[in-house]
C-alpha cells in the first residue's frame, strides 16, 4: 500500500533520471497530473500523458523527461517537502527562494496546483508539495 503518491512520482523521477531512461510510468490521479502540467510548464520535463491501460484496472501516467543538449540531466534534484506526518505551508510573502531562484517550489493551492513564481504572480500561497532545481 502506497502512503504517499507524490514521493512515489518523485522517487520515480529520480530513478529514471538515474538510468537516464526518456519516460517514466506511474499510476495516475489528478494531484500527479497537475503536479506534472507545473513541471511541464516550468520546463523541466517534456510532456506527460495519461492512458488507460487495456490489460490492467486503472491508468497510467506517463513522464517524458528532459535533457540537456549533451545528455546532462535538466532535472539535479527533486525532493518531498511536506509529508503526510508533517505539512508545511507558505504565504506569499514568505515563500522562499530555492537555489537562489534557480528552482522551484511546487505548491497545492486554492487555485490548483502552481510553481512558486505562479503561485508569487497570482499573490496565493500554499502547501509546498515538492521542491526542484
Amino acid at each position: 500500500m502506497m502512503t504517499d503518491p507524490i514521493s512515489d512520482l518523485a522517487t520515480r523521477i529520480r530513478n529514471g533520471l538515474q538510468v537516464e531512461a526518456t519516460h517514466v510510468d506511474l499510476p495516475t490521479s489528478n494531484l500527479k497530473v497537475q503536479v506534472a502540467a507545473a513541471l511541464q510548464r516550468e520546463g523541466f520535463i517534456w510532456d506527460f500523458e495519461s492512458h488507460a491501460n487495456e490489460n490492467s484496472p486503472g491508468s497510467t501516467l506517463r513522464i517524458n523527461l528532459k535533457y540537456g543538449p549533451s545528455g546532462e540531466r535538466v532535472v539535479r534534484s527533486i525532493r518531498r517537502v511536506s509529508k503526510p506526518g508533517r505539512r508545511i505551508y507558505y504565504g506569499c510573502e514568505n515563500m522562499p527562494k530555492v537555489l537562489g531562484g534557480m528552482g522551484v517550489l511546487v505548491l497545492s493551492t486554492n487555485q490548483g496546483v502552481l510553481s512558486s513564481r505562479e503561485a508569487k504572480e497570482k499573490g496565493i500561497g500554499g502547501e509546498a508539495l515538492l521542491e526542484i532545481w
